[in-house]
């Protein structure tokens, strides 16, 4: 079956499966990777900034094209806010790094600062750039487009986020720690509070009438807010995970999480401007009901028939345990997850409850649990571990990136590393099958071992008695796309610790094999023909 393509990742050729074998993709591919900052640009395209994806888009809101400004791999690392200058020069918060870069119109780019801690919300004002760190104790900083010093105009802010200087002079920015709006004279007095008691307000711009909206994270809606006196009323109920918003003329957009955009009408309507999807995803799982559920980090999700996703949780629900990675189902509604901040948690969206299991590891990835209890790889320390309540024991050290594990047949460990995939017993570490690139997801099926490489984008079989390998799928959209070197993502806490790519892997009971196709954005199956 060929697979087509209209999102983010173009496939240089469809992939190939094995005979006996078919592919589908049961999501469709995501046109972003995620959508974060908004900002209209001097062409009238809106410019959207994606952190995961370290990627700048330009949306032309009347055809619904994508064009790439910034892309994977090049010198802008994951952009969180974007602006423009009168010269039209772009300015963008790099968040996990720290910095704020300018991209010129010839798409020359420097790096302007690389000493604001989580930089986030940027806007530029008559040749003024102000920028906040969305940290807690954060700082309100205007930066000198020369390269001068910096000067802190506002200190020890709890998470301020994307800002606007008002038709008054004034900067007005949300402070997601207070669940409020402040505003301050870029040239003297503030902070004043604008408004409280809202739904965890993360953006903030004005209309042409001089008044202020606002996204709100936690509760999905649009706000519009009078800022003399912080009445607001909604405009929108859309779905938590609102980043920004811009507007176009008169018309408003605003961006999600899931790299929906959306143009806010009059009267309550909207109009999905380019639909939402998949960050990554990362790991996967098959649960006892014989759902397959999907780590997005930001997000968990639960597949259904149809193709569609459903949220059973995300960053900003109750009892969500953090950026989720590696994930394993252990019971009815249970799940064993590990999270990018260095967490195993118990973890059950339907009650909205987290127990955790251990905490304080070094870049959490894989997860199994077994008859030998919960097993997770610890990339960071090169480390497989096993966690109970309380406490964690070593099983091996000296691993080299490990990703992957799974119980083997006898109740042996699995893992997958660079260029490998190594058995681990009794602190044994032994080859298992070498000569591949980037192993990540594997799965272990009686006696078959399925091996996703991301480097040689493809799904092996090897049987585990023989040795023999058989290649079922090539070609791939998994991993990095060929000649791209991804900047590492270091992370933005208290959000999420570092981000790193993991291509899943699961199985039905149907012998079904389900891969995170984590290049597009989407999920794969792969079935044995009947």
């Amino acid at each position: 079956m060929t697979l087509q393509q209209n999102g983010r990742f173009t496939l240089v050729d469809p992939p190939v499966v094995a005979e006996g074998w078919t592919i589908e993709r049961r999501t469709a591919p995501s046109r972003l990777f995620g959508a974060n900052g908004l900002r209209t640009g001097p062409d009238g395209r809106v410019y959207i900034a994606q952190v995961t994806g370290s990627q700048i888009s330009a949306l032309d809101i009347e055809t619904g094209s994508v064009d790439t400004i910034s892309a994977k791999g090049g010198d802008i690392i994951a952009p969180d806010d974007v602006a423009f200058d009168d010269a039209g020069n772009l300015y963008a918060t790099e968040v996990m790094d720290g910095r704020v870069s300018v991209r010129a119109a010839d798409g020359t780019t420097r790096v302007l600062r690389d000493d604001l801690p989580c930089a986030n919300g940027i806007t530029v004002h008559r040749g003024r750039v102000f920028v906040g760190e969305c940290r807690e104790g954060g700082r309100i900083i205007e930066l000198d487009p020369a390269g001068g010093p910096p000067r802190v105009l506002l200190e020890n802010v709890p998470s301020p986020n994307a800002m606007e200087v008002g038709p008054d002079g004034l900067l007005y920015f949300p402070v997601m720690g207070a669940n409020e709006i402040w505003r301050i004279d870029p040239d003297g007095a503030g902070p004043e509070v604008v408004a409280v008691g809202l739904g965890v307000p993360d953006a903030v711009k004005f209309d042409a009438n001089g008044t202020l909206v606002s996204t709100q994270v936690h509760s999905g809606q649009v706000l519009q807010i009078n800022p003399r006196n912080g009445e607001h009323t909604v405009l929108a109920n859309l779905s938590p995970g609102l980043d920004n918003l811009t507007f176009v003329g008169n018309r408003l957009f605003v961006s999600n999480f899931t790299g929906e955009i959306t143009e806010v009408l009059d009267g309550h309507q909207t109009r999905t401007v380019l639909p939402g999807g998949l960050n990554w995803p990362l790991d996967l799982t098959v649960g006892p009901d014989g759902v397959v559920y999907i780590a997005d980090g930001t997000y968990f999700y639960a597949l259904a028939a149809d193709g569609s996703v459903q949220t059973l949780g995300m960053l900003f629900s109750p009892g969500y345990p953090g950026f989720i990675r590696g994930v394993t189902a252990t019971g009815p509604g249970e799940f064993v997850v590990t999270t990018s901040g260095g967490q195993v948690a118990r973890f059950r969206p339907a009650e909205g409850e987290s127990d955790f299991l251990a905490d304080g590891l070094d870049q959490l990835y894989g997860v199994a649990a077994g008859a030998r209890g919960i097993v997770v790889v610890e990339q960071g320390t090169g480390r497989l571990v096993s966690v109970g309540t309380g406490r964690t024991e070593v099983l091996a050290t000296g691993l080299d990136t490990p990703v992957g594990v799974a119980f083997g047949p006898g109740g042996s460990l699995l893992v997958s590393e660079r260029g490998r995939v190594v058995r681990v017993d009794d602190g044994r570490v032994e080859p298992v099958v070498d000569g591949l690139g980037c192993p990540q997801g594997i799965l272990v099926d009686g006696n078959r071992l399925y091996i996703v490489d991301a480097d040689t984008k493809s799904l092996l079989e090897v049987d585990l008695d023989s040795g023999s390998r058989t290649r079922i799928a090539s070609g791939l959209p998994v991993g990095a796309p060929p000649g791209v070197t991804p900047k590492p993502l270091r992370g933005m806490p208290p959000f999420s610790g570092p981000q790193g790519p993991f291509a899943g892997i699961a199985a039905a009971a149907d012998g079904t094999v389900y891969i995170s196709a984590d290049a597009e954005g989407s999920v794969l199956a792969l079935r044995r023909r009947s």
